[in-house]
C-alpha cells in the first residue's frame, strides 16, 4: 500500500453527490483517509498526484463509466484495487466488471458495513504475503514469480500485476501442483464463494499475463470439474 496498514487512503468516485459523502464520513470514521470524485476525469486528475490503496468506483456515471474508467487505467499499467459499485448487480454485469480488471463488486443498494469489509478484505488480499510464509519464487518459463513479494518479473525487470492478479498468483504458487477448487481458491482470496464464474475470470486474465499461449496454457491448468493447478517449469 501506498499508506500505513493502520491508515489506508481510499478514492470513492460517484456522480452521487450524497453518496459521496456519506461514504467519505463513515470510512473516515473506520480509519481510512478518504479522497473523492465526482466522476472519471477527476479520478484521474487525483491520480495523477497521488497513489492511493484502493478505488471504489460507481459503474453508472455519466460521460466516461466506470468500466471504461476501470479498463483504461489497467492499459496504462495503473493496477491499484478497484472495487465496483453499481445498481445492477447480475451475473453478467458482476463478469463485465471483473473482465475490465476490477478486483470486486458490490450491488447497490448496500450496507455501509458490507462496503467496509468488502474493501478491508480486498485490501488484505491484493498485499504481498507474509514473508513469514517462506514460499518459494516459482518458474513460469521466461518469468519468475515471487509469492512472498507479490512480484512478477522476466529478464527486464518487473511486470504488473493487478491486486486481483497478484493475489490468485500467490494462492496458486503457495502449492504448486495442488489442484485448488474455486470455493477455496474464493476462500483464500476472501471473495464470495458463490461467484465461481469470478474466479474464472480472474484466471483468465492471468493467463494473459503468465502464458505464452494464453489459450493452450503450460502452467496454469484446468483440472474439469475440480479446478485449478499451478505447475511451474522452465
Amino acid at each position: 500500500m501506498s499508506g500505513c496498514e493502520a491508515d489506508p487512503h481510499v478514492i470513492v468516485v460517484d456522480d452521487d453527490a450524497r453518496l459521496r459523502r456519506l461514504l467519505k464520513r463513515y470510512l473516515s470514521e473506520q480509519g481510512f483517509r478518504v479522497s473523492v470524485a465526482d466522476g472519471a476525469a477527476e479520478a484521474r486528475r487525483i491520480l495523477g498526484f497521488m497513489q492511493p490503496d484502493a478505488m471504489v468506483l460507481d459503474v453508472t456515471m455519466p460521460g466516461e463509466s466506470g468500466l471504461e474508467l476501470t479498463r483504461g487505467l489497467r492499459l496504462i499499467g495503473q493496477n491499484l484495487p478497484i472495487l465496483l459499485l453499481t445498481a445492477r448487480g447480475g451475473p453478467e454485469d458482476r463478469i463485465a466488471g471483473l473482465e475490465t480488471g476490477a478486483d470486486d463488486y458490490l450491488g447497490k443498494p448496500f450496507e455501509p458495513r458490507e462496503l467496509l469489509l468488502r474493501l478491508r478484505a480486498l485490501l488484505r488480499r491484493v498485499g504481498p504475503p507474509s514473508a513469514s510464509d517462506n514460499v518459494s519464487p516459482v518458474q513460469l518459463g521466461e518469468l519468475l514469480f515471487d509469492p512472498v513479494r507479490g512480484l512478477l518479473s522476466d529478464a527486464e525487470g518487473p511486470l504488473r500485476l493487478t491486486g486481483g492478479e497478484s493475489a490468485l498468483l500467490a494462492a496458486l504458487a503457495r502449492r504448486p501442483g495442488v489442484v485448488l477448487s474455486r470455493e477455496a481458491i474464493a476462500r483464500t482470496l476472501e471473495m464470495d464463494e458463490s461467484g465461481e464464474r469470478a474466479i474464472d475470470v480472474q484466471v483468465t486474465r492471468l493467463r494473459r499475463r503468465i502464458e505464452p499461449e494464453p489459450r493452450e496454457p503450460r502452467f496454469l491448468h484446468t483440472v474439469r470439474g475440480r479446478g485449478y493447478v499451478l505447475k511451474p517449469g522452465a
